[in-house]
């Protein structure tokens, strides 16, 4: 008998997550469907890198679950969390390339380090890897050769080298030309659909967000304000989520960091400055 599996490749279950003593995400549940592109937005501190960390295991949360493909990585060994982990690319923000590499051997590394691929077949993948970012002709060239934009497509040519069947982007748009932009959004779009991968990316041009997007989580205030289609999202009536999609600087997403109150804070004595010694000039 066959086992269907879960609609969705990661969960989030009752999660609890914090650096100190305030909570980044506060027992919070979401989904990332498989096959999908999942948009994860909101206000900076929401905790939207958090959570890839935590999806990576980079990162272990304190409570609740953290499911991928229905395995807990919250409490998996290394042995584990490194075999969850080839199943998995990363695309970090500044795309994290090896300065001192080619533009090839940047693409060919995890070949390198996670199979016993003969050297014929890296340079094929590595080859087709690049040419699905439009990005073969560059090989030969360093990172410092190369604009940032490309950079990015290289990092991703990188990221899925090793065919994962999840992709994560955190700020993928981040710092781009209005056409380097729109070709990072089509070609995330592309390769999940090709490719047939699982994407989540961190974002905050909601514009390209929404238009690439199929399904969307909105954290705010370490909670999920919404989760849906970007068509729900933008016809949500809910205060947070109108104040993030329209940009407003007042409402329910928070100012102030978590602390004590004004009146308590001022209150406090202030300690006492250590004397040294010497008198004060006259």
């Amino acid at each position: 008998m066959s086992i269907i599996p879960s609609p969705s490749l990661i969960e989030f279950r009752k999660l609890r997550f914090a650096y100190t003593d305030h909570p980044v995400l506060d027992s919070i549940s979401l989904r990332i469907p498989r096959g999908k592109v999942t948009a994860l937005i909101g206000p900076m501190g929401a905790g939207k890198t958090t959570a890839l960390r935590l999806m990576g295991g980079e990162q272990r949360a304190q409570s609740g679950e953290m499911l991928f493909d229905g395995q807990d990585v919250t409490h998996m060994n290394q042995r584990q969390l490194y075999a969850a982990r080839r199943r998995m690319g990363m695309l970090f923000q500044f795309g994290a390339l090896f300065a001192d590499l080619s533009v090839f051997e940047n693409v060919a590394f995890p070949l390198r380090e996670h199979t016993d691929l003969p050297e014929a077949l890296i340079r094929d993948i590595v080859l087709m890897k690049l040419n699905a970012v439009g990005l073969r002709g560059a090989r030969d060239l360093l990172p410092s050769e190369v604009s940032g934009g490309m950079a990015r497509r290289i990092a991703l040519a990188r990221a899925i080298a090793l065919d994962p069947e999840l992709v994560m982007y955190d700020e993928p748009f981040s710092g781009l030309d209005p056409i380097s932009l729109k070709t990072a959004a089509r070609l995330i779009r592309q390769l999940n659909d090709a490719m047939g991968l699982t994407s989540v990316f961190v974002s905050h041009e909601l514009k390209q967000t929404l238009e690439i997007a199929d399904h969307v989580i909105i954290l705010a205030n370490g909670q999920v304000a919404i989760e849906g289609t970007p068509d729900e999202v933008r016809n949500s009536t809910d205060a947070m989520v109108y104040q993030y999609l329209n940009a407003k600087p007042d409402g329910p997403v928070r100012f102030h960091f978590p602390g004590l109150a004004v009146e308590e804070d001022f209150a406090l004595v202030a300690p006492q400055k250590p004397r040294t010694g010497m008198s004060a000039p006259r």
